[in-house]
């Protein structure tokens, strides 16, 4: 008999309020409370926001928080094989952003600095899966060129909004984009763009200019570091044509054949798949599934079926087993292989 606390389950909405406008778009989407100023929702999520004890934590159909029930059998949500090399983290975070308006040019620290700076295993590596945009729509991905710290110091220091938004390199994207954003690019996204996000599971933003936002950053920017020591966390070197080329991927919503959406550079942090109904088999694991399009059916090998519709968001403990989705659209996110 299935542990009523280790059995796939569709989750209510985690929306909270933050320091930018949105959300209706994910209010509609999760039957949640929209906007104006609730534009994430964090999905199937055992990380709290920076410095808080609960908020941001996601809860069980039966209440209970869901990272109590992992806490509490680990093996049975995530496998022995995740469990030896990860511990009883789920390794990832997957969030709905929903912005209003533009994003403040941020970026986050990686691994290492965390580590040294934070005593924190994950950095906040991350990406965007693009569900909708308008035309002509673009986010900013590191620099045009290479920066001095100094001179970033300065901009921040100057509150200049429009010379960081100068210094960022912008490409154009649409639905189906994928973009991964390394640790340390600084970044922005324009208003309008609909995004899944997944990341390392962290809340470690800097930021380097907020003008315009509900938030000081000159008082909570900087991850309680003070902007000399956080920007050591900031690559002020482009991107490499290399680099550039990796980090966009695309999936094609005009197929009916499920899709891996992101490039390899990925790997070592998350994985993401877009499923079209097909009855393509997955792996048995831990793993978040929204439901993008139509209504079916989730079939697991060691749990039965689930009845599922556009909106849904459900998360799938390990012992569920291998499972296959039929007769709607979906976007499978997973923590990177055991």
């Amino acid at each position: 008999m299935n542990n009523p606390s280790t059995v796939p389950a569709k989750l209510p909405s985690n929306q909270f309020d933050h320091f930018y406008r949105g959300g209706d778009r994910i209010g509609k989407l999760r039957n949640g409370p929209g906007g104006p100023m609730r534009p994430e929702e964090w999905i199937a999520s055992t990380t709290t926001r920076f410095g808080e004890a609960v908020n941001g934590l996601s809860k069980l159909p039966n209440g209970q928080l869901l990272r109590d029930a992992v806490l509490a059998d680990p093996i049975a949500w995530l496998g022995a094989k995740h469990l030896e090399k990860y511990g009883n983290s789920i390794e990832i975070l997957v969030k709905l952003l929903d912005p209003d308006q533009r994003l403040p040019v941020h970026y986050h620290p990686n691994r290492k600095f965390a580590a040294d700076k934070l005593h924190l295993n994950h950095g906040k590596t991350e990406a965007w899966i693009i569900l909708d945009a308008p035309a002509g729509a673009k986010v900013g991905v590191g620099f045009k060129e290479t920066m001095a710290k100094a001179q970033v110091a300065e901009l921040v220091k100057n509150h200049d909004s429009q010379g960081l938004l100068n210094s960022l390199e912008f490409l154009e994207v649409k639905a189906g984009d994928a973009v991964f954003v390394p640790a340390g690019v600084a970044h922005a996204i324009e208003a309008g763009i609909f995004v899944l996000e997944l990341q390392e599971p962290t809340d470690l933003s800097i930021l380097l200019e907020w003008d315009g936002f509900a938030v000081d950053g000159d008082k909570d920017g900087h991850l309680n570091l003070g902007y000399e020591t956080a920007l050591d966390a900031l690559k002020l070197d482009p991107l490499t044509e290399s680099e550039k080329q990796l980090i966009i991927s695309r999936f094609d919503k005009g197929i009916d054949k499920s899709q891996k959406i992101f490039n390899s550079i990925a790997d070592d942090f998350f994985r993401a798949d877009y499923l079209t109904g097909d009855d393509q088999v997955i792996e048995a694991g831990f793993g978040i599934l929204l439901v993008l399009e139509g209504s079916g059916t989730l079939n697991f090998k060691n749990f039965g079926s689930l009845s599922i519709s556009s909106g849904d968001a459900v998360v799938i403990p390990y012992n569920a087993g291998e499972f296959s989705l039929t007769g709607c659209k979906a976007i499978i996110s997973r923590p990177p292989s055991a």
